[in-house]
């Protein structure tokens, strides 16, 4: 993947910013993603007929950088339910991880892509650190948007699809283009990638407290 890195007008000002941004803010930034993405675990259980309160201790009760791993004890819940008690999530696992590795592989493209539109640099993450990896940043944004891959993965292997084919991947494609809702605006994901992004910028800059993230219906 090729990423424009002139892709916005006051690019070096928002990198000073991302640079400069405090422990104490990146911690509050963590704590926002973390809640927000089992708050979207829990309404994708419900929505799929799920028992979606189990989530509910542990999005009403993030600490400051999910301080005592929410984010883990939420995940296990939520794909026991989800998938069943024997299934683990793993790169190499087996199916439907070969399913959702490919959909969090188009959503971190997309995700990389909206944060460089925005002026950040992906590279710096705030949560995420790794010397081998160059999208930190973007691995620290996509996270209360996986639930979107899930559901897409969740019906494609509930209908007998175990198989990367041509028709499967066709069909996780359409995750850009599914309905995200921010308030009472509904937009495509691809587009509410930019708010989020555009967002997070903002936080950096102090201007805004919340990083803007669709909640599931």
């Amino acid at each position: 993947m090729l990423t424009n890195l002139d892709s916005n007008r006051t690019q070096g000002e928002h990198y000073r910013m991302q640079i400069a941004a405090s422990e104490p803010l990146k911690k509050g930034l963590w704590k926002q993603i973390v809640e927000t993405k089992i708050r979207n675990q829990a309404a994708l259980l419900r929505k799929l007929g799920y028992d979606g309160d189990k989530l509910k201790p542990c999005y009403m009760n993030v600490k400051s950088a999910d301080a005592d791993n929410r984010e883990g004890i939420a995940a296990r819940i939520y794909w026991s339910e989800l998938f069943g008690a024997e299934f683990y999530r793993s790169r190499e696992g087996s199916p439907p991880n070969n399913l959702l590795n490919y959909g969090y592989t188009i959503l971190r493209a997309a995700v990389a892509r909206a944060i460089m539109g925005s002026g950040l640099f992906p590279a710096f993450g705030i949560f995420h650190r790794n010397r081998y990896n160059s999208f930190p940043l973007a691995d620290d944004v996509m996270e209360p948007y996986r639930p979107y891959v899930d559901e897409l993965v969740y019906q494609l292997y509930r209908n007998g699809n175990t198989q990367l084919t041509k028709k499967v991947k066709g069909e996780l494609l359409r995750l850009l283009f599914v309905d995200t809702r921010f308030d009472k605006v509904v937009r495509p994901l691809e587009v509410g990638l930019m708010f989020s992004a555009s967002s997070l910028a903002k936080c950096f800059a102090g201007t805004q407290k919340k990083i803007a993230y669709p909640l599931l219906e």
